[in-house]
């Protein structure tokens, strides 16, 4: 059996990642692939606990923000994520590794290089083969959120620099990272991304 493929879908706060989630899941099912939906931080109950932490915790320093999410992330590639694609499932990522390139490497200005090689030795060969991020207006992004937590929080200006980030790696790594508008009516950013997937494999 061929091994699956990994998509995370990445972007501010905002941008609609669990959205398009869903409905690219729907679309892959459609197709007759086995598809599982995961989220970070959480996914496992480790991941979960975790997730109280970054999200809701007191504040907490740039390096701990990271290895947090590090911590999660391993736990849910060892636990869920691998053993899918080695069975030749698809896993469609609510975020990923790229999220603490951005947020923690970029916005939280430890080094992009830094957090890689940290999230590289938890996971192993477990990374996305195709990262989609949902390009957003920071402030039209902040302003669909339901309710803010703790890196949600941050204010426009760092949903800004995060954003650029996001941009730097997908001029980085053009292969795996691409950019797609999010700003239009959801069934048109759906057709967008669900069109690249197919067109990808």
């Amino acid at each position: 059996m061929s091994r699956g493929r990994y998509i995370a879908l990445e972007g501010i706060e905002g941008a609609g990642k669990s959205t398009i989630q869903e409905f690219l899941s729907a679309a892959l099912r459609e197709d007759g692939f086995e598809v599982i939906s995961v989220r970070e931080p959480g996914g496992t109950s480790t991941g979960e606990g975790i997730r109280l932490l970054l999200l809701e915790g007191d504040d907490m320093t740039p390096w701990a923000e990271a290895l947090l999410f590090a911590a999660q992330r391993s736990q849910l590639a060892v636990e869920v994520i691998e053993p899918a694609l080695q069975r030749g499932a698809w896993v469609i990522g609510d975020r990923s590794v790229y999220s603490s390139l951005a947020y923690q490497g970029g916005g939280r200005g430890i080094g992009i290089e830094a957090v890689r090689k940290v999230n590289q030795a938890g996971l192993g060969s477990t990374w996305p083969d195709l990262v989609i991020v949902l390009a957003v207006d920071p402030e039209a992004g902040l302003a669909r959120q339901d309710g803010e937590d703790r890196i949600g929080g941050q204010g426009v200006q760092f949903q800004q620099r995060v954003a650029g980030f996001y941009a730097e790696l997908a001029a980085a790594e053009p292969d795996r990272v691409v950019v797609v508008d999010a700003g239009g009516a959801v069934g048109e950013v759906t057709e967008r991304v669900v069109d690249l997937v197919r067109g990808r494999w």
